[in-house]
């Protein structure tokens, strides 16, 4: 592609990537992107950091599109399902054949440390590997990540996105949280940093610093004082707001509770399962179902408060909306400007990389193994931090006591895109012992942050 077609489509991405955030009245400056799409053009490893409400994911995206349409093949992993579903992508573990195990010692047991030919192939035939949610990709996982691309001959580059200030990686029992950098291999794949620093998702400043000191786990009198004042009386219409708990069972509670309230007939939208290949399991459909955040049979009612689970040109992922008819094919929901969106069931579908004759000459390719239809909307009365990923709501209440794991206070509360509308339930804790943060992530942070 000559330079200037190179030109025209970056020219294009940054009108796209400035009109997304341009709907929420704020500007953006998009050297970020064309840094990013340039050095891993170049072949230059990427870390892309930043806190909660940065651009990550939109760059993340913007990013994998430019490849995609250059005809240049992308894998898009992360170390969770859930993850891996908000850049249509799969599981490192799937895409690299690891099986189950968790460190190089199981995948000698498991008869997994040599690389099949076929993943072999897939894996050298990708120009670019973005892992998204490094900071949830342990020490051993990325041990076993060097190794098979190591295996592969891998000449691509590598885009590694996420914060080690927010959620760490998943550990057995008591066992020491190790990430990432932690490594060995971390230091061979010499990453450049690119730091987003600009929050989009408020505008609020004294906010915005509110957060940063949460994020590093900085409480002092200020920052408490600070937090005290978000404690207030609960309204007495909770159905206004949209409650953030930790455990999945209280919000699936809290939905059914508050949905009861709503006189109105219940619809319930069944989801709509196709399978493309025969080989696709229901047990895998289920699976992808729960990490992408889509309900099998959705129950709504005329009145009923709803979060948009993703992104389109008139809503955006964790905007509010209230259901105002129901028919057999579509949801109608009011906005709180006013204006009605009239929803469809959209598919989401799950791919997998496979080996095609195309003209004559064999080359891998995505194929999609099934697809589920359902209204890309879920009941705005709860959802728990873990789902509400990615999301900006504006009408929050946190359930404190809820808190379990390091960095999940500042995950919970960085939701907020607007801080007169939140209210946090009284803690049973100290904020500092809410506000905390894993040692290591914060002096890998420090460290980087010095170079």
């Amino acid at each position: 592609m000559s330079p200037n077609n190179i030109a025209s489509n970056m020219d294009r991405m940054i009108l796209q990537f400035s009109l997304f955030y341009s709907n929420n009245c704020y500007y953006i400056c998009m050297n970020y992107l064309s840094v990013t799409i340039n050095k891993l053009s170049q072949k230059q490893n990427i870390f892309l950091t930043g806190g909660a409400g940065v651009g990550k994911t939109t760059i993340t995206r913007e990013v994998i599109e430019h490849f995609e349409n250059e005809a240049k093949k992308v894998a898009k992993l992360a170390s969770t399902g859930m993850a891996a579903t908000l850049i249509g992508g799969q599981t490192l573990h799937s895409f690299l054949d690891l099986g189950i195990s968790s460190d190089i010692e199981e995948l000698e047991k498991n008869g997994k440390y040599e690389i099949k030919k076929k993943i072999k192939k897939l894996i050298a035939s990708m120009h670019l590997i973005v892992i998204d949610e490094i900071s949830m990709v342990s020490d051993t996982l990325f041990e076993m990540i060097s190794l098979r691309l190591k295996q592969a001959d891998f000449n691509g580059s590598l885009l590694v996105v996420g914060d080690f200030l927010q959620l760490p990686p998943v550990v057995r029992g008591y066992d020491e949280v190790k990430f990432a950098f932690e490594s060995e291999a971390w230091e061979s794949f010499a990453f450049e940093k690119e730091e987003l620093t600009h929050i989009y998702r408020t505008d609020d400043v004294a906010f915005i610093e509110l957060l940063h000191s949460v994020r590093f786990g900085r409480v002092d009198e200020r920052v408490h004082n600070s937090l005290n004042e978000y404690i207030k009386p609960l309204p007495n219409d909770l159905s206004k707001f949209t409650f953030l708990f930790g455990k999945n069972i209280s919000a699936q509670q809290h939905n059914k509770r508050q949905l009861a309230f709503i006189e109105n007939e219940l619809f319930v939208k069944e989801a709509q399962i196709i399978k493309h290949l025969k080989s696709a399991k229901d047990t895998e459909v289920e699976r992808f179902m729960n990490d992408a955040r889509i309900d099998k049979n959705l129950e709504l009612k005329v009145g009923s408060p709803v979060l948009f689970t993703r992104n389109s040109w008139n809503y955006f992922n964790g905007e509010r909306a209230e259901v105002v008819n129901i028919d057999a094919s579509n949801v109608f929901v009011q906005k709180s400007d006013g204006k009605v969106v009239k929803l469809e069931a959209v598919a989401q579908s799950k791919a997998m990389w496979k080996e095609k004759t195309l003209n004559g000459k064999k080359e891998m390719v995505e194929e999609e193994i099934f697809s589920v239809y359902q209204f890309p909307i879920k009941l705005a009365f709860a959802i728990t931090i873990h789902k509400s990923q990615g999301m900006s709501i504006e009408d929050l209440i946190i359930e404190t006591n809820e808190i379990f794991a390091p960095s999940q206070f500042y995950v919970a509360l960085s939701r907020s895109s607007n801080p007169n509308n939140l209210n946090l339930i009284a803690p049973q804790k100290q904020w500092y012992d809410l506000a905390y943060v894993n040692a290591k992530a914060m002096a890998f942070v420090n460290e980087t942050d010095e170079k």
